[in-house]
Order: structure tokens, then sequence, then C-alpha cells
């Protein structure tokens, strides 16, 4: 099944291609079957994602969309349902090995190494609203490490993915083809753009000082985060998210498509990883900065 979706011009364009044998590519042939598995899922996962986006879009903007409210006191729709199902379903037709770990449904099991981390949409309050900044998350990991990461906006008809290894590149209608994306050359925090998500999230966890002082220093502070504050650091147009609360289907992506495009994704201790339910994305220049002020704060509910 996996053949199904491994696209032979993009590994061409990488310098594997398939008629060739691998003794001859100079590389071993079981990494020459990794990449291939690596590929195939990284084909699969745009996809997917497609397909989840234009299913979202069906229900995007609608006045008398049905909202519920989970145990967490977060909305949820039929969007998010039907996505998470739809994406469920296509992941196990094709890796039927692979684990799958989502935001509304159980975790499904695996045994082949592999787990994809789905948020079908971020951003459900944005969503509900007609805000068209929600995304579609998918990140895969290999033994806990992030191997692929891709970020969908349905209603913008932009896509970001990345492959460990292999850059992080962008899809957007205003371009001919996907091109590579690039963190900022900005230097300093004081000539940045500072995204959060919501300000409410830093007074649950007792880090509002955080925010304060990252605003004072910053040039200019903005709300537009879920996913969406990744993609513009990722993209070169923001430089520095911060997240005090996350979730895993949060982060799965981010690390992989923040260091491949050039940036660092950390917790706020400086740890390079996406299990500590927070995150910090920068362009890389003063990400250090950051830490030192991030650090001293423990979460406090």
């Amino acid at each position: 099944m996996a053949d199904r979706f491994f696209d032979l011009k993009a590994c061409e364009r990488r310098g594997l291609a398939l008629r060739l044998e691998p003794c001859k590519l100079n590389i071993g042939f079981s990494h020459f079957s990794f990449l291939i598995l690596i590929m195939s899922r990284l084909e699969l996962a745009k996809t997917i994602a497609r397909e989840a986006g234009d299913l979202t879009l069906q229900y995007f903007y609608q006045s008398d969309l049905a909202i519920e409210r989970k145990e967490d006191k977060t909305p949820v729709t039929l969007a998010d349902r039907g996505a998470e199902e739809l994406l469920r379903r296509r992941i196990t037709e094709a890796f039927p090995e692979d684990a799958i770990l989502g935001e509304e449904f159980p975790e499904k099991e695996g045994s082949s190494g592999y787990r994809w981390i789905l948020d079908p949409i971020d951003g459900t309050k944005s969503f509900i609203h007609g805000v068209p900044i929600y995304s579609t998350l998918i990140g895969i990991e290999k033994e806990g490490e992030s191997l692929i990461g891709l970020i969908a906006l349905p209603a913008l008809g932009e896509m970001l993915w990345a492959e460990k290894g292999g850059g992080t590149w962008w899809e957007s209608p205003r371009f001919a083809a996907p091109k590579r994306a690039k963190v900022s050359q900005k230097e300093r925090l004081d000539e940045s753009l500072f995204l959060i998500s919501e300000m409410i999230s830093f007074d649950q966890c007792g880090r509002r000082d955080v925010y304060t002082q990252l605003e004072r220093e910053a040039l200019l502070t903005r709300n537009w985060g879920d996913a969406y504050g990744y993609y513009l650091v990722a993209t070169g147009r923001a430089e520095l998210m911060v997240d005090p609360i996350m979730s895993l289907w949060d982060i799965g992506p981010l690390l992989v498509i923040i260091e491949e495009a050039g940036g660092v994704f950390t917790d706020w201790k400086g740890n390079r990883t996406i299990y500590n339910e927070e995150g910090i994305a920068s362009n890389g220049r003063f990400h250090e900065q950051v830490i030192e002020l991030t650090a001293k704060f423990e979460k406090k509910f």
C-alpha cells in the first residue's frame, strides 16, 4: 500500500531515482529503504491533509454549526470529528501497523515504530467564528524522533511541510510551485514580531509575567496564534511564538517544521522536545535570551 503514495519525482529531486540500484547512489540499502518509507508517509500526509481540509470547509462559516463542549470545556464540532475519522481511515488503509494519536479519539497502538500525531482542526475557536487561520496538523515520529511535520490551512489554500533533512516547503496559490521556507534573519527581540495564542493561557498557569516582559521587549505583539503562529515563524514573517500550555497533538509537527526552516523549537527550559506540553519557536537569533526568562517560571495550576 505504501508504494501507492511514493512520489517518484520528489524522490528524484532528492537524488534517489528508483531506477538506479541503491549501491550506485552511495547509500546503504537499509537507508535507501528508510527514505522510501519516510517519503511514502509524507506524500500520504499531504494527500489526506487536503482531503480533511476539504471536509472542514464544508462546515466552515456555517451559522447553524452544532458546537459541543468536551470535558475540558474546549469546543468540538462535526468537522473536527469527521476530519479526524477521515485521516485515521486513510492512514490505517495505507499503513495498518502505524500507531495513531489524535485529539478527538482514543489512541491506536501500532507495531511499526511509526506514530502519526493528528489535530484535525487546530484553532477550533477560530473555525467556529469563521476566521480562516485554523489548520489541520499532522506529525509523524519513529520511536520518539520527529521525522515529518505538516500544517495545512484549508481556508487559505496553503500548506507547509517538512521532512527531517529535507527542508521545510511552503505551498501557496501565490506560488507556481512549492518553495523553500526559511525563518527571518532579524537578530534582536526588539525588532521582532512576538506571537501568542491566548493571553489567558499565561494566567492559567501562573506565567503572565513572561508575556508582559516579552511584550515589552518585542517590537510588535499579536494574538495570531495556534499553529498559524508557528507557520508565520517558519515562513519568516514572525520571529517568536510562545505557548505556555499545549497538547501533544498541537506540537506534533512543529519541531521538524521549525528546525528544517532554520529556526529553533524547544520547551520553556530550552529542551528540544515535543513532549512537555509547552512550546517556544523562534528564528534562533535570540532564543537563549527568551529561555533565560521562561526557564524561571514553572507551571502553576
